[in-house]
C-alpha cells in the first residue's frame, strides 16, 4: 500500500482546514493522541467534527484506529494530547457516565446487550440516569424500532444479533443524546441485516441525532454518511462527503477495492 503520511506542510493545511470547517460542530476532536497501552499510540494526530443533524462516517483499513477514535471520544480510552469538545465545552477524558449526562451516546461492536434482562429493561437501564423520561423516551424508541416493542418481555440474550444491535441502539437513545457513536453496527450480521441496520442508523439519524459512525463495510457505509473520513496509521488519510469519497480513484484503490465496485 502507498504510503498515505501527511507532509508536515500537508499536515498544517489540513488542520487549518479542519479548525476552520469544525466551526459550530455539536462534536469534534481537535488533534487526538492516544493509545492503549505507555508509549504506544494509535492515534497519531487524529481530527474529526460532526455539524448538528449530521451522519458521518469513518472507514479505513483493520488498525488504523477507528474504534480506539470512538473510545477516546467516549472517555474510554485516554487522550494524551488534543482534546474533544461538545457543543463548545471541553470534554476530554470525561467518565463515560459523565458524557451520557451531556448527551453522547455510544454503541459498542460487541457485548452491547444486557442478555439476561428483557428488552424492555434493557431501555430502562438506558434511561437509568433520568428515570422521569423513561416513558418518554420509550415511545420515541417504539416508533423507531416497532417489532421490539412489540416483544418488550422477551430476554434480550434470546434475540438475533440484528435484533440485539437494535436493542443497543434504542438503549443508546434512551438519554436523548445529541450525538450517537456506532462502532461497527453492521458487524457479524447478514446482509439483510446489515442493510436494516444502516437504514435504521439513517432513520434515528434523521431525527436530529447526529451520529458518528465507524465501519468496514466502507462501500455502504460511504452510500448513507454525509461525510466520511478515512483513517490510516491513527491519521486522516481523505476526508470529504460520501459520495466523493467512494469515487474517488486514490481511495477506492487503497482502501475500498472490490467493495467499491
Amino acid at each position: 500500500m502507498a504510503d498515505s503520511t501527511p507532509t508536515s506542510a500537508e499536515a498544517a493545511a489540513g488542520r487549518t482546514a479542519h479548525l476552520t470547517a469544525a466551526e459550530g460542530a455539536v462534536l469534534r476532536a481537535d488533534d487526538l493522541i492516544a493509545g492503549y497501552l505507555p508509549g504506544v499510540n494509535i492515534l497519531n494526530g487524529t481530527d474529526l467534527y460532526c455539524q448538528p443533524g449530521e451522519l458521518v462516517g469513518i472507514i479505513g483499513p483493520n488498525g488504523a484506529g477507528k474504534s480506539t477514535l470512538l473510545k477516546a471520544l467516549f472517555g474510554l480510552v485516554r487522550v494524551r494530547s488534543g482534546k474533544v469538545v461538545l457543543k463548545g465545552d471541553e470534554i476530554t477524558n470525561e467518565r463515560a457516565d459523565t458524557l451520557v449526562r451531556k448527551g453522547i451516546g455510544f454503541v459498542p461492536q460487541t457485548n452491547n446487550v444486557f442478555p439476561s434482562l428483557t428488552i424492555q429493561e434493557n431501555l430502562e437501564m438506558g434511561s437509568y440516569q433520568s428515570p422521569k423520561s423513561f416513558r418518554k423516551r420509550f415511545e420515541f424508541v417504539g416508533d423507531l424500532f416497532p417489532a421490539l416493542i412489540d416483544r418488550r418481555g422477551q430476554r434480550a440474550g434470546s434475540l438475533s444479533g440484528g435484533e440485539r444491535q437494535m436493542v443497543a441502539m434504542g438503549r443508546a437513545l434512551m438519554m436523548e443524546p445529541s450525538v450517537l457513536l456506532l462502532d461497527e453496527p453492521s458487524a457479524g450480521l447478514s446482509p439483510v441485516m446489515q442493510d436494516e441496520v444502516f437504514v435504521q442508523t439513517r432513520k434515528i439519524n434523521r431525527t436530529g441525532v447526529s451520529v458518528v459512525m465507524v465501519e468496514q463495510n466502507a462501500r455502504r457505509c460511504l452510500q448513507i454518511c454525509d461525510r466520511g473520513y478515512v483513517l490510516d496509521q491513527g491519521r486522516n488519510a481523505y476526508t470529504a462527503s460520501g459520495k466523493d469519497l467512494g469515487n474517488d480513484p486514490k481511495v477506492i484503490e487503497l482502501y475500498l477495492g472490490t467493495l467499491a465496485k
